[in-house]
């Protein structure tokens, strides 16, 4: 998602929000119905891809992409801002830019009044929630249709909503607290709108003005409710291929102005999701819900959960990784890969595809799980950087050795074991994960967290997980 797009914007581009008193329409919900649910779809399904299927290696050709450089943005922009957290916004830590588009998963988003929907990419590890948008056209501007498209690509039309108030460049909001989010010191006038710059390691940059927005989104109980005042990015510019097929990206990371920040905070200081099968037939899908979590997704396991560490990575979601094991046994690990205080630790991250180790830990549990495959014969794919490819033809999960990650509290993640010998292409797997030198971020990304419910209390400061199908109550 800072580059993050806003850093990456996850791919490396990827979906961070706003602002003043954020309000919920009184028309909207009752006590017992505190939540807001979006669809999550993921970001290869056929509405995305003009309904031209890809192969499972085109697939990983392009997640393996996307991944890699968003990683090294996120290292980037963890250094610089442990160095100085005034510049570190400034110098635009890479983003999602990249990231936007691979192995993401994908909401459905109704911005403005009247509403216009888009479909972004749910980012936890981006801080601006941005869509494509036309902001200087006329009412009378033939391209500025209420059907919302511009050179055959969804766009919000500013002009059209009521609620769109552009962000005054002379405030201190602009000058001040919108720095971290890459905003520019040019103010020809007062009431020139607050502009933003983004540049991504790709090369490729959005472009656009900040603006308080009215979103629209459906309650856990089938009604209707409006959040007002929420910040938004209206990118008039984008230049690169990273967003083809969506329409920008929902920032959900642990900051200030992201929509994940603020809409908890209306609905319980909470927020979850279940991501399917990143191999699931395109019609499945689930939700990301804003509030409590009541029932809304049958798990298949016991729940459990760990510390958040809120302040140990700034804007990320940072665990407490003490150690993995492989086959019940813990493997040699120095604990240094998991101090964020020298220059180690862990986040989740719903942005990443593949899951990236620091060298120590990504070699010791390589050389754990290749045992268990090592009778298959080794392939190589083309355009595929994973170390470790198997002919899978006859392959038997069930003897994959049980990997777990251990927090320090005692909690346990037992990803399944298809989240880690992943499907590659027609009868070939891989071992899913990627290094990262050492001093480095490990990442568990979105395919190490699939059929798992995820519920991250900003408010109590703990991560609540659960293994299950995904599939709504």
């Amino acid at each position: 998602m800072k580059v993050k797009l806003i850093i990456l914007v996850p791919f490396m581009v990827l979906f961070s929000m706003v602002v003043a008193q954020q309000h919920v329409d009184q028309m909207q919900h009752q006590h017992d119905s505190n939540s807001i649910t979006l669809e999550l779809i993921h970001r290869h399904a056929p509405q995305f891809t003009n309904n031209n299927p890809i192969t499972q290696h085109q697939r990983l050709v392009d997640l393996l992409y996307h991944d890699i450089i968003r990683h090294g943005i996120m290292s980037h922009r963890r250094r610089a801002k442990e160095e100085d957290p005034l510049t570190a916004s400034i110098k635009m830590p890479l983003a999602s830019g990249r990231d936007f588009g691979i192995g993401q998963y994908i909401t459905s988003f109704k911005v403005g009044t009247p509403s216009q929907k888009f479909w972004l990419i749910v980012d936890t590890g981006s801080d601006l929630t941005w869509i494509r948008c036309r902001y200087r056209c006329s009412r009378g501007d033939r391209s500025c249709t209420s059907k919302g498209r511009i050179n055959r690509k969804r766009v919000f039309h500013a002009p059209l909503s009521s609620s769109f108030n552009p962000v005054p460049c002379f405030s201190e909001m602009c000058k001040v607290e919108l720095m971290n989010l890459f905003s520019l010191t040019t103010c020809p006038t007062p009431i020139t709108p607050c502009a933003y710059d983004y540049r991504y390691s790709d090369g490729s940059a959005a472009m656009g003005v900040f603006a308080n927005e009215t979103v629209s989104a459906g309650l856990t109980n089938g009604r209707k409710t409006r959040l007002h005042n929420v910040l938004i990015g209206c990118t008039d510019s984008f230049q690169g291929p990273t967003l083809q097929n969506v329409d920008g990206i929902m920032g959900l990371a642990n900051t200030k102005y992201s929509f994940a920040t603020n809409a908890a905070a209306t609905f319980g200081g909470k927020f979850s999701y279940c991501l399917v099968d990143h191999l699931s037939h395109l019609n499945a899908t689930n939700y990301i819900i804003f509030g409590t979590n009541r029932n809304q997704v049958k798990v298949s396991g016991n729940t459990r959960h760990t510390k958040l560490e809120l302040d140990a990575i700034p804007s990320f979601y940072a665990v407490n990784v003490i150690g993995i094991s492989v086959g019940n046994k813990m493997l040699e690990i120095p604990m240094q890969v998991w101090d964020a205080s020298e220059g180690g630790g862990t986040i989740i991250d719903s942005g990443t595809s593949l899951t990236f180790l620091a060298d120590p830990a990504y070699q010791a549990v390589m050389e754990a799980l290749k045992v268990s495959v090592s009778k298959y014969q080794r392939v190589k794919l083309d355009g595929v950087p994973m170390e470790y490819c198997f002919n899978s033809t006859g392959f038997n999960g069930s003897l994959v050795p049980k990997l777990i990650i251990h927090f320090d509290d005692g909690a346990r993640f037992e990803p399944h074991w298809n989240s880690y010998v992943i499907a590659a292409a027609a009868e070939v797997r891989c071992l899913g994960f990627l290094p990262a030198r050492f001093p480095a971020l490990s990442v568990i990304g979105n395919i190490m967290q699939q059929n798992y419910l995820w519920e991250f209390d900003l408010k109590g400061k703990r991560l609540v997980f659960a293994p299950s199908s995904c599939n709504s109550s």
